[in-house]
Formats: structure tokens, C-alpha cells, sequence
């Protein structure tokens, strides 16, 4: 199998100025089949250990999947929406028993080896398309503030600002099944970078921006710069953070 690139990812992870962290980001390479990944982020909510709760309950959820899954017999899209499911039951199941309300976020990719790519999200976490610098596409939230956008209310740069940009329409663990949006890239190429990043991270950043970062600098850096500049622009007020960045690079950059 020829490609015309090599895959080079890092992630990121910071409680902001939070007491503590509920964000959960994990990059999996598949045990058995070399060139097949999956990145999943989760922002968990609901109290002091409930929203660390729901997103631990993704991140095994999503663990348990990728090791039974077979990227030439199994069809990706349907695993991703499995996990999201699955992980909204436990977490369910979790709130029963406990007092407090855990729910989370969820923002999946999974990239096979034939360089198709499948993604999955639930929530306000959000997943990136670049090529190069230019913006692809991107998840739309499951919020209140997304709604208003959609519907011509207001502006995307004044959803960034709105005071209620928080509520969300749609997450894991509450009563009614979570919205699942899922989205098929047939062929990533080189030059493409996909990035799942939490409220905390993308809340700081204009699409443009993004693009620019991701385009400039390795997987690594770009991880550290965007922590670095969102918790600066946060001025003390800066939720959780957490980001995965995958980038397919030119063979022999």
C-alpha cells in the first residue's frame, strides 16, 4: 500500500483554571492492523467527580471498541456511533447510583488504513478539517448559541461571546439519547490535519486561525502553542483543555 505520507499526531491536556480536570483525550493506534488510528476527546460535566466520571466512561468505552474492531470487515461509521451509545448507557447507569449528574461530550475520528476517515460527535466538542491552512470543515455544536446561528440570529462571532454559549442541546448521560452526527472523508490526503479540541481550546480561536497554527507548526507544537495563547486569552477565566491533532505529512519533510 503506497502512501503518499506519513501520519504524525500529538495530543494536549490542561485543567485551565479550573480545581479540576473532566477533559479526557486519548490517540489509539489499532493493536493490530499498523496505519489504522482513532483520536476521541470527551469534556466531561456534573460536579466534582461526575463529569470526570462520564468522560472516563467514554474514553474505556472507546478503548473496549477499537481493540474488537476490524478495519476490513467492520464498518467504522457504525463502531464510532456504538461507542457514543454505549457510552451514553454507562454513564446512565452511573448517575443511578450515584448523586450527581455526569454527562460528557464526545468527538471521535477514526482513520483507516486505506486513508478513509470517519467521524462522530455529541456536544460542543468539536472536530477540524484543514488542508494545509484551509479550513475543510467542521462539527457544528449541539447547542443553544449553534441553533441561533443556523436559524440567523446571530453571528458566529457573536455566539463566541454569547452568555449562553455553555447550554448545550445535546450530550452523553441525559435522559434523551444523544444527537450523533457523523461525517466520511473517502480519501485524506497529504497536506490534510484533522483536530478535536474542547470548548476550552476552539472558544479562543478564530477558524482562520486555527488553520494557520495547524499549518505552521509540527503536531506537537501546535498542541502546545494553542494551550499556551487559549489559557492567555482565557485572562484567569479558562475552562479545561484538551486537543488531539493528527497531520498527514509529506513523505520526506
Amino acid at each position: 500500500m503506497s502512501k503518499g505520507y506519513r501520519l504524525t499526531a500529538s495530543t494536549g491536556i490542561h485543567k485551565g483554571d479550573r480545581d479540576y480536570q473532566q477533559d479526557q483525550v486519548i490517540l489509539l493506534n489499532h493493536p493490530r492492523v499498523s496505519g489504522c488510528v482513532m483520536a476521541v476527546l470527551a469534556d466531561g460535566m456534573g460536579g466534582r467527580s461526575g463529569g470526570r466520571k462520564a468522560s472516563d466512561q467514554v474514553m474505556m468505552t472507546a478503548r473496549q471498541l477499537f481493540e474488537r474492531y476490524a478495519p476490513e470487515t467492520d464498518d467504522a461509521a457504525a463502531t464510532l456511533m456504538q461507542m457514543v451509545q454505549e457510552a451514553h448507557l454507562v454513564i446512565k447507569l452511573t448517575a443511578i447510583s450515584s448523586e450527581e449528574e455526569p454527562h460528557s461530550t464526545v468527538a471521535a475520528f477514526l482513520i483507516n488504513p486505506g486513508g478513509d476517515c470517519h467521524w462522530a460527535h455529541a456536544g460542543d466538542s468539536r472536530i477540524y478539517h484543514f488542508h494545509g491552512s484551509k479550513f475543510i470543515k467542521r462539527t457544528m455544536d449541539h447547542s443553544y448559541v449553534q441553533a441561533l446561528v443556523d436559524r440567523g440570529e446571530i453571528t458566529e462571532e457573536q455566539a463566541n461571546v454569547h452568555p449562553q454559549s455553555n447550554i448545550l442541546l445535546g450530550c452523553l448521560g441525559t435522559e434523551s439519547d444523544p444527537p450523533i452526527d457523523v461525517h466520511f472523508i473517502p480519501k485524506l490526503r497529504s497536506g490534510d490535519i484533522l483536530m478535536a479540541c474542547s470548548d476550552g481550546v476552539w472558544h479562543y480561536f478564530t477558524t482562520p486561525e486555527i488553520g494557520s497554527v495547524l499549518a505552521t507548526l509540527s503536531a506537537r507544537e501546535a498542541t502546545e502553542f494553542l494551550i499556551e495563547k487559549a489559557r492567555s486569552r482565557a485572562h484567569g477565566g479558562g475552562d479545561n483543555l484538551s486537543l488531539a491533532i493528527i497531520k498527514l505529512e509529506p513523505l520526506g519533510s
